[in-house]
């Protein structure tokens, strides 16, 4: 078990100011994984303070230097994969052969790709009698979720180092261990004290302290629309810059040329990653009305094989949901999908059979769900998906546009032409055609309440700097 008391601050381990310890429960066993430190806005200041003092020298670090300290921070990454995989799905329950790939993975690659990056990339530039230079954007907060932990917190810790800011770290409290395991490997590759700052705790004490506090240049959120509008609003108080992003409900529009099985195939497994905890999961999947009988009937034969079952077992493609009030707001939500006349063609609101320990959900289809249902509107953050046939092109795009969010989306058709002409049309942030593969230096993040500013990449880089225009 993994038991912190401590916080990272300025380069050392130090006591907290906050009484008490947070408890990580593994959601798969409901035992007890860790704990780590429940910090106080006190200590929200001791790192706002180091992080502000550190900024001018690692400022003004070359990107060469920055550069080197992201390459070794990428080899510490991969030296303990094997340990982050494995420590993760415990605290999450991620399938540990998927979370070998994603949650351990995924870091190490976006660390890499900044490191690249800062060998290429150009911080300033000539505009006729102008210097136009591109400048750290200064202190930052990076508040992140627990689905994808130490991705989420590596895609802006990597940016902003590489930016030449300085940041102050905030995991969620279900699942913060991997942030500490970051905080080990960052303490040992030698970056300077203050540049990153960790400390656990709720979001409604150290979270809140972060947004609001007045030498805080920046706010780098990821979780829910709820949490990112309170964020925007403490924010605002200081002006500072605010980098959201949010959730989804994303439409996988299948169209009557597609290859069907290989559509509603990839459809579920977007669906039902990470037991549907994903902002991007393509939760919708529309079919052509004279196809959806077919769409029905390969969708219930293919997610039926997602059986829930234990994290640490090879085989298993359904783990349990993060937590107790996680899984009872899954269930509410089928319970609201029956009522509201939906066709439940799989799963349901029982737990599944054979986990008496557990925050399991049954993998669930809906067929025939309307665009004004509730669990087609609302992000359900389970394995939950919603069949919605439509008449015609302009009928698809009209449903997959129908939605408050826009962050992702899937085109299927054997026309390339075709799909790309629906792909532009759909009011989403990132649109793949016929699954193309995510692209860890294109810009990720959405439309609408989905989000603001965009991860990954150049575009990911330049949500931490700002612009100065020099005339000669």
């Amino acid at each position: 078990m993994k038991d912190y008391k401590r916080l990272y601050i300025n380069g050392q381990w130090q006591i907290p100011q906050g009484a008490g310890q947070i408890v990580v429960v593994n959601p798969a066993t409901e035992g007890v994984v860790g704990r780590v430190p429940q910090g106080a806005a006190a200590d929200i200041d001791q790192a706002v303070d180091a992080a502000r003092s550190a900024l001018p020298s690692w400022s003004a670090t070359s990107p060469q230097i920055r550069s080197g300290y992201l390459k070794q921070l990428h080899q510490e990454l991969v030296a303990r994969a094997p340990e982050i995989a494995a420590l993760i799905s415990d605290e999450l329950g991620m399938p540990i052969k998927l979370s070998q790939r994603i949650q351990a993975g995924l870091p190490a690659l976006v660390t890499n790709s900044y490191a690249e990056l800062l060998e290429t990339y150009d911080f300033s530039e000539r505009i006729a009698n102008s210097l136009v230079v591109k400048e750290p954007i200064g202190v930052v907060a990076a508040i992140t979720p627990w689905n994808y932990p130490l991705h989420q917190l590596m895609i802006k810790v990597a940016a902003a180092l590489a930016a030449g800011c300085t940041l102050i770290a905030k995991p969620s409290e279900l699942a913060p261990l991997n942030a500490f395991v970051l905080a080990e490997i960052i303490d040992s590759c030698g970056l300077p004290p203050g540049v990153f700052n960790l400390v656990s705790g709720y979001g409604e004490v150290v979270g809140e302290a972060l947004a609001a506090h007045p030498q805080v240049d920046m706010v780098s959120f990821t979780g829910s629309t709820q949490a990112g509008r309170r964020v925007s609003r403490l924010a605002a108080e200081s002006i500072k810059r605010v980098a959201l992003e949010l959730g989804g409900k994303s439409a996988a529009v299948i169209l009557d040329d597609a290859n069907l099985e290989t559509a509603v195939k990839a459809t579920v497994n977007s669906c039902f990653l990470n037991s549907g905890q994903t902002c991007s999961a393509h939760t919708r999947m529309l079919v052509p009305e004279s196809l959806y009988e077919h769409c029905a009937r390969l969708t219930v034969e293919i997610a039926a094989k997602f059986q829930p079952g234990s994290p640490h077992d090879m085989t298993t493609r359904l783990g349990p949901l993060v937590s107790a009030e996680q899984r009872d707001r899954v269930v509410n939500y089928i319970r609201q999908g029956i009522a509201a006349g939906a066709d439940l063609l799989l799963g349901g609101e029982e737990s599944p059979p054979g986990l008496p320990l557990g925050f399991y959900v049954q993998p669930t289809v809906f067929g025939r769900v309307t665009a004004d249902m509730v669990i087609a509107r609302e992000e359900i953050f389970g394995p939950v998906l919603c069949i919605m046939p439509y008449k015609d092109e302009e009928d698809a795009i009209r449903i997959a546009n129908d939605s408050v969010y826009g962050l992702a989306g899937g085109v299927w058709s054997e026309n390339p032409e075709r799909a790309e002409r629906i792909a532009r049309r759909m009011q989403t942030g990132q649109v793949d055609i016929n699954g193309g593969r995510f692209n860890l230096k294109a810009p990720f993040g959405g439309y609408k309440q989905s989000g603001n500013g965009r991860e990954l990449g150049s575009y990911g880089l330049e949500e931490f700097l700002q612009i100065k225009s020099i005339q000669f």
